[in-house]
C-alpha cells in the first residue's frame, strides 16, 4: 500500500522515466474526473430546466383545453406532456446519478479504496451515456471520454496494489446507484409537476319524447 500511497501523491516516479513520460497522480487525475462529471451534470441540469419551462407551457394549454371541453386539443397536449415529463425524469434520474458517482469518487480521496469505488462508478456512466445520446450528444462524449480516464486510473491503481474487483458485487453496487437515483427523481418530479386534470365531458341531453303528457 505504500507504493500505491506515492502512486496517489505522485510521488513514486523520478529520474529519466519521469521527465520522458511525465504522468500526473492518481489523485489529481481522478479530481479532474469528478470535475467533467459536475460539469455535464450541470449541462443535464440546464437542459432539465428548459423541460420545466417546456412543461409549464403545455400544461397551461391542457388546461385551457380541458375548461373548454376541447377534448381533442387537450388529448394532443396531454400526449406531447406525458412525453416532456419521460425525458424530464429520466434527465432526473441521469442528473441525480452522477451527482453520486461524484460522491462515490470522493470517496477515494479520503480512504483510497480506488478501484471498489471507480468500477462502479464506472458502470453507471454507461448507462447514463446511453440514456442521453440522443439528447444530448455533447455530453454523452464527455462522459465517454471521463470513463475512459477512470478506466486508465483502476489498471494502475489494479497494477500497484495487485487488488481486483469482484464483476458481480461492482454490478450490484452500480445498479443500487441508478436505483437510488431514479427513485429520488421520481418523488421530485411528483412534488414538483402537477397533476393534469381530469377532464369531465358534459352529458349529452336527452331527447325529447315525441309523445308529451298533456
Amino acid at each position: 500500500m505504500a507504493k500505491f500511497s506515492k502512486e496517489w501523491e505522485g510521488t513514486s516516479r523520478s529520474g529519466v522515466k519521469s521527465i520522458l513520460k511525465p504522468q500526473q497522480p492518481l489523485r489529481t487525475r481522478l479530481e479532474f474526473a469528478m470535475r467533467r462529471i459536475e460539469t455535464q451534470s450541470q449541462a443535464i441540469e440546464g437542459t432539465i430546466n428548459r423541460l420545466k419551462e417546456r412543461d409549464r407551457n403545455l400544461f397551461s394549454k391542457v388546461v385551457d383545453a380541458y375548461s373548454k371541453h376541447d377534448t381533442k386539443r387537450a388529448n394532443a397536449y396531454a400526449n406531447e406532456l406525458a412525453e416532456i415529463r419521460k425525458t424530464a425524469g429520466f434527465m432526473m434520474d441521469a442528473k441525480l446519478a452522477l451527482e453520486r458517482v461524484v460522491l462515490r469518487l470522493n470517496t477515494v480521496t479520503q480512504l483510497g479504496n480506488a478501484t471498489m469505488a471507480i468500477a462502479p462508478a464506472m458502470k453507471v456512466l454507461q448507462s447514463v451515456r446511453t440514456g442521453i445520446s440522443g439528447i444530448l450528444p455533447n455530453a454523452e462524449h464527455e462522459l465517454g471520454t471521463v470513463a475512459e480516464l477512470l478506466n486508465e486510473i483502476i489498471i494502475e491503481a489494479g497494477q500497484t496494489t495487485g487488488m481486483g474487483f469482484d464483476f458481480e458485487a461492482v454490478s450490484e453496487d452500480a445498479a443500487k446507484i441508478i436505483n437510488e437515483a431514479a427513485i429520488v427523481a421520481e418523488q421530485r418530479m411528483k412534488e414538483k409537476l402537477p397533476e393534469l386534470p381530469t377532464l369531465k365531458v358534459p352529458e349529452e341531453p336527452a331527447e325529447e319524447s315525441e309523445y308529451k303528457n298533456t
